[in-house]
């Protein structure tokens, strides 16, 4: 048993060594909490009015786009805050190996759904509402865990994902019907 506890130490400490850091430079957190970005890319301000435009189009006459664009922005910005903070290796599922032996504070998909809905839920948004969704619940290799942004009042299925686990911060979305990888679920929400 104890050779077995080495053997894991030693490979623990092999991956450790061998796995990819994350950084994102010039990421902080204003005084009033909210995330930003000191130097934003034109690829950056794209992706950014991408998602932004994506959002507004889930229902154009109840969406204000001032919170389309706050709710965009930060869905990029503030997972690169967070991998920095919680010292962030590539890939996701090395990670988790690293967060689950205690040597992460965070950054399981659970991590990142609850960051991301907190951070959301301080912009007290009036044209939408947030839901946690999972993918393969029960399955310990499997589950997935993300925030998903609806128009207020419209069904979970209609809505988009904020997904930074999958490309540890670096944010992926899209809408629930075109993510192939995960078969998305309610669990909680609206809130």
């Amino acid at each position: 048993m104890v050779e077995m506890k080495r053997l894991v130490g030693l490979l623990l400490v092999l991956f450790a060594v061998s796995g990819c850091a994350v950084q994102y430079d010039n990421v902080t957190i204003a005084p009033d909490g909210s995330p930003r970005l000191q130097t934003l890319t034109p690829k950056m301000k794209q992706r950014i009015d991408e998602l932004a435009q994506a959002l507004i189009a889930l229902d154009p006459a109840i969406i204000d786009t001032r919170e389309a664009k706050s709710v965009a922005h930060d869905a990029f910005v503030y997972p690169m805050y967070l991998a920095n903070d919680w010292g962030l290796t590539w890939p996701p599922v090395f990670h988790n190996t690293l967060r689950n032996s205690k040597q992460r504070k965070a950054g399981l998909c659970v991590d990142w759904a609850r960051a991301m809905r907190a951070r959301m839920r301080t912009k007290d948004l009036k044209t939408f509402d947030l839901y946690w969704g999972v993918a393969y619940k029960g399955n310990p290799w499997r589950e997935h865990s993300t925030l998903i942004v609806t128009a207020k009042g419209k069904p979970f299925a209609t809505g988009i994902l904020l997904d930074p686990w999958r490309n540890s911060g670096d944010l992926y979305w899209s809408t629930i019907k075109d993510d192939l990888q995960y078969p998305w679920k309610y669990f909680e929400g609206p809130g």
